[in-house]
């Protein structure tokens, strides 16, 4: 096992040197960020289903999932009580697309890193993970003596953070249900750049910025149900439910106005004078924000260790949210989101250990919804198509997971964006034995 989680380190090292901000997308200038995905990249891979569980991958998006599962493992002496540790993280690239313009981007990012313990018919998860993230550079500008030239500079980077406390209950060999606390942490910087020209249309020495910045956290809760009755000798129903009820996240507000000077030819900023604005009177120094609740109910059905397809939809009420800092957009409003995800996978012959392309896991999915943003009155919806395989590693159910998703955000009416993405996502999913008792001395 050591030598497993030494692995994992440098993997998890090597998304970090490389990560710089979570997210390229224009539309993570809105309220608190872009949302991530909660869950792995055997989730993902499958159009984002979280109804399917099972006893040696974690399944972030259900509480439910991390009890003990009663399923024999002959690579665990007969008992299924592996200690599941995960860690994933992926590579972005894609183009911003406007009516007249198009651009190239793409981040790399570390996704989640979990530890799940079973403890008889209880189960335990730990771990961390990016809620939102919040990266956009965008300009706008005007026509000056028929010449157009640079107006304001927009810049936006930091996100949500969530770690996590999971416990789970195995009610009967086919219900189990789970609770889960997250404490929730980060801050959010936006950065405005007001240019200023003479009469002949040249820029002055001195621009005006104006930064904020709000510290964010708080608690929320998330609540799972998992039921999977067999139908018959081969065939067993898969059903889920969560719930993560209505929160609240303290922010701490400031904002910074300055008088800057720009390198022309490194774009670098420096401050020649700042002013702190006085939120106190405002009633803004301290503020509530507010995140939705969210419902996911998930259906499914399959042959255990071979097949397995299965639904989920899922409603975030976004338009919920709030927080005064935040509320100067008149062109955008939150409204209610709705995401159907639809997916599956295939095993040749999960017990097949002469052949081992027999043994991969065969993953596809595809996911539609609406993000919950609304901009310029157009909806701002999501559509993706993903990919993935499960390369067994080891001798005891370790995996590493590979997955691809092709998807777009946005449209280009209104005058807005159009995101094409490209998502590559690699993840290591570790089982072994822990708290074995001796049977020699």
């Amino acid at each position: 096992m050591i030598k497993k989680l030494i692995i994992v380190l440098f993997a998890l090292l090597a998304c970090n040197i490389q990560a710089q901000e979570g997210t390229t997308s224009p539309y993570s200038f809105y309220g608190i960020g872009s949302l991530n995905f909660k869950g792995t990249v055997e989730n993902k891979s499958m159009g984002g289903i979280s109804v399917y569980t099972d006893s040696i991958h974690v399944n972030l998006r259900n509480p439910a999932s991390f009890t003990g599962n009663n399923l024999k493992i002959s690579g665990f002496d007969n008992e299924s009580r592996p200690v599941k540790f995960a860690v994933g993280g992926q590579l972005s690239s894609g183009t911003l697309k406007t009516n007249s313009q198009e651009a190239e981007v793409g981040t790399t990012t570390f996704d989640y890193l979990v530890l799940s313990i079973p403890l008889g018919k209880f189960g335990v998860g730990f771990g961390l993970l990016p809620y939102t993230s919040v990266g956009y550079k965008l300009e706008s500008s005007i026509l000056l003596n028929d010449e157009e030239k640079l107006k304001n500079r927009y810049r936006g980077e930091g996100g949500v953070n969530k770690t996590f406390l999971s416990l789970g209950y195995q009610f009967t060999e086919e219900l189990s249900g789970g609770i889960d606390a997250s404490y929730n942490f980060g801050n959010i910087i936006n950065n405005a750049v007001e240019y200023s020209y003479d009469n002949e249309g040249n820029l002055l020495t001195y621009q005006t910025r104006e930064t904020n910045r709000s510290d964010l956290s708080g608690l929320n809760f998330n609540l799972g149900i998992s039921y999977k009755p067999m139908l018959s000798d081969k065939l067993q129903l898969s059903t889920a439910f969560t719930y993560a009820p209505k929160s609240e996240l303290a922010s701490a507000n400031e904002r910074v106005f300055s008088t800057i000077v720009i390198n022309s030819l490194t774009g670098e900023e420096f401050a020649i004078n700042e002013l702190e604005a006085d939120l106190e009177s405002q009633g803004l120094k301290e503020t509530d924000l507010t995140l939705p609740s969210k419902t996911t109910f998930g259906l499914g059905i399959g042959q255990p260790y071979k097949w397995f397809v299965g639904a989920d939809y899922t409603l975030l009420k976004t338009s919920q949210y709030s927080n005064p800092i935040f509320t100067n957009n008149s062109n955008a409003n939150f409204e209610d989101s709705s995401t159907f995800a639809l997916g599956g996978f295939f095993i040749p012959e999960y017990s097949s250990f002469n052949k081992y392309l027999k043994r991969v896991v065969y993953r596809a999915g595809v996911h539609y919804g609406n993000t919950g943003l609304k901009i310029n009155d157009e909806s701002i919806n999501e559509f993706g198509i993903s990919f993935g395989v499960g390369l067994p590693v080891g001798r005891v159910f370790s995996n590493v997971n590979l997955g691809l998703e092709l998807g777009q955000r946005g449209t280009t009416k209104a005058n807005l964006v159009k995101e094409n993405f490209l998502n590559f996502q690699l993840s290591l999913s570790l089982n072994d034995r822990w708290f074995v008792k001796r049977k020699y001395n």
